[in-house]
Parts: structure tokens; sequence; C-alpha cells
């Protein structure tokens, strides 16, 4: 089909699309009221605001977590809102979609809050407290490094390696943790040391 229109009849033409898309895109259209009206506001007035950093990947995006309930009162704080924070220099208040479904991982109900472990033998998990896992770890990891650190090269040269431990450090930390954790994780001579944000 072949429309014969004059420059000034295109131009004519375009504009009024121009203008009526710039009208429905400011919210003058049936659309943007329909989806208006269904939009609850949310209503972050009472609730604590907390600043903190996503856990997610090595970007450390900044965010803000609104919750409710009043600790002081004895009550249990509830999260109801996550979202970037404006103020922070690495995001400045956006959020990758992962980061923006923060508030569902948070408040997921097969979310582990406790230490587990499956016993020799076993066919289930049990939850262990926080002072037996950690003193769990440091037994294995002393117990291999007594067995197979190698002190000596082939060349009998002092290199203190083992090999047959490894370390997976999280990447949503300071740059201040970060260098206590790499300095005691080589203090011990592990090889096998690497990062979250690389895995």
């Amino acid at each position: 089909m072949n429309v014969d229109l004059s420059r000034r009849s295109f131009l004519k033409l375009t504009g009024a699309g121009a203008a009526a898309t710039t009208l429905g895109a400011m919210g003058f259209g049936e659309a943007e009221a329909a989806t208006a009206a269904h939009v609850r506001a949310f209503k972050l007035a009472t609730t604590t605001e907390t600043r903190n950093i996503c856990t997610y990947c090595s970007v450390a995006c900044g965010i803000i977590m609104y919750s409710r309930g009043d600790f002081a009162a004895g009550e249990k704080a509830e999260l109801v809102h996550i979202e970037g924070d404006a103020d922070h220099p690495t995001n400045r208040g956006t959020l990758c979609p992962k980061g923006a479904a923060l508030k569902s991982y948070v408040k997921a109900a097969t979310r582990l809050t406790r230490p587990r472990i499956r016993r020799p033998g076993s066919d289930h998990f049990e939850d262990i407290s926080w002072d037996e896992a950690l003193d769990r770890i440091a037994r294995a990891v002393k117990d291999d490094r007594d067995a197979n650190l190698i002190e000596r090269n082939a060349a009998g040269t002092l290199v203190n390696r083992l090999t047959t431990t490894g370390f997976l450090a999280a990447s949503a930390t300071t740059n201040e943790t970060a260098w206590a954790t790499w300095k005691v994780v080589r203090s011990l001579g592990i090889v096998g040391f690497d990062n979250q944000a690389r895995v």
C-alpha cells in the first residue's frame, strides 16, 4: 500500500503522534490512571530506617531497609520494604534484580538462620549452636593443618603451604575485614583462597 504524503503532511502527522505519546506518558491516558488507582503507596512514616550493604556480589550496593516493631518495647522487628540508598556512592539508589528481591530472600521460609550439621550416617540435618559450629571448624582446620602442612618444598625452601583446605570469603565486606581475613587465611598457609564474587 502506497500512501502519498507530502513533506508537510508527514511532519504534521509526526508532530501529532509525538504530542499524543507525550500526553500519554505524562499520565493523561486511561492505562496510567488505571495503574495509579491500583498502586498503594508505601507507608514508611512509622518504620525504622536501617542502612546496610547488599549481600549478593562484590559491588557492595547500599540499601535502606524499613522495619516495623520497637526492640525497646520488646517487639520483634518485621522487614516491610527494601530499596536502594540514593546517598550511597556505589549504586546511587539503583539495585539489580537480585538486590531488588532482597526482601523475598530475607523473609523466605527456607532461609537458614542457624548453623546445621549432617552427622556421619545420618539422613537429615540438625541445628547446632554457633559456638559448636565454630569449634568444629577450628578443630577441623587445626587437625588438617597438623597432618598436611607442607613446610618446605623439594629445594628445601620454607613455604608453609596448606593445600588440602580451601577458604571462600564473602564479598560484601569492608576493606578492614577483608584485610584481616586475608592475613588469617595466609598465616594458616591456605593456598586455595577465593572470593564469592568470582564464583
